[in-house]
């Protein structure tokens, strides 16, 4: 399957002119040949965009959320896509995955809030989302500091995950994030990873950009400069048999050592 990432610095604030960017972004993967689409961290709203985004977020029912389907359905493309979700009092910093039929495939909610900031803003998820189907391909959703956590991207590929997804807003000066560590959980989980991220500046916030995908041998299938780019990679599970035989970490774990 041909995935593509969407890299850009978006609109903050602005959920029309967000929507309309991931129509056009969307009508050019699937040109691409392209068969899922992942967009960045809270792309919706925007990510740096303060108390705001209580005024922004919306139910999982809600008006962005229609339109995002109804692009999907009108380019044939399934799309990740970050947003703020607004549940019984609270919000969240949440993605939702809808297949090329625009049906929801699952939502997510980061279980790993980063910084003062966010916790200022967002309540924590209390779950992992479940491993899905996009047409062949058996995918995991995180959301940016989440991929950091091990244990969390371990769980997806336990569960049975051929690609971990990631929308992300990775600020600067963080390179190592997506140049060694996201290789590394590729690599020792012997799955894909594709790290969606922001780029420019969002008002107070210049992003790192460097969206990537790293391939089970620990490769960098693609990878993003510093500006907008529509990255697209190929996810062949298959070719990489010889890598899964060679590094059978998930079969050899001793998880009575570990603990907790």
């Amino acid at each position: 399957m041909r995935i593509a990432l969407h890299q850009t610095a978006g609109h903050p604030g602005d959920v029309a002119a967000n929507l309309a960017e991931a129509d056009a972004a969307a009508a050019g993967a699937s040109a691409a040949g392209a068969r899922l689409l992942i967009l960045p961290e809270m792309f919706l709203t925007g990510y740096d965009i303060g108390p705001e985004i209580h005024a922004l977020a919306e139910p999982l029912d809600g008006p962005s959320h229609s339109a995002m389907a109804a692009t999907a359905r009108r380019h044939g493309i399934a799309i990740l896509y970050g947003h703020g979700e607004r549940a019984g009092g609270a919000t969240y910093n949440a993605a939702r995955m809808v297949d090329a039929e625009g049906r929801p495939l699952l939502d997510y909610r980061k279980t790993h809030l980063y910084g003062a900031g966010e916790r200022a803003l967002y309540r924590p998820g209390d779950a992992l989302a479940p491993v899905v189907e996009v047409e062949s391909l058996r995918v995991g959703v995180l959301i940016c500091y989440d991929v950091e956590f091990p244990e969390a991207v371990r769980a997806l590929a336990l569960a049975g995950a051929d690609l971990v997804a990631v929308p992300t807003a990775l600020p600067v000066p963080t390179p190592a994030v997506p140049t060694v560590l996201i290789p590394a959980r590729a690599y020792e989980n012997q799955i894909f990873v594709a790290y969606a991220n922001r780029c420019g500046r969002e008002r107070t916030l210049e992003f790192e950009g460097l969206s990537t995908v790293a391939a089970p041998d620990g490769t960098v299938l693609a990878r993003a400069g510093a500006g907008p780019e529509l990255l697209l990679a190929e996810i062949g599970p298959a070719a990489y048999a010889g890598s899964r035989a060679a590094n059978p970490y998930l079969a050899d774990r001793r998880p009575e050592l570990y603990g907790r």
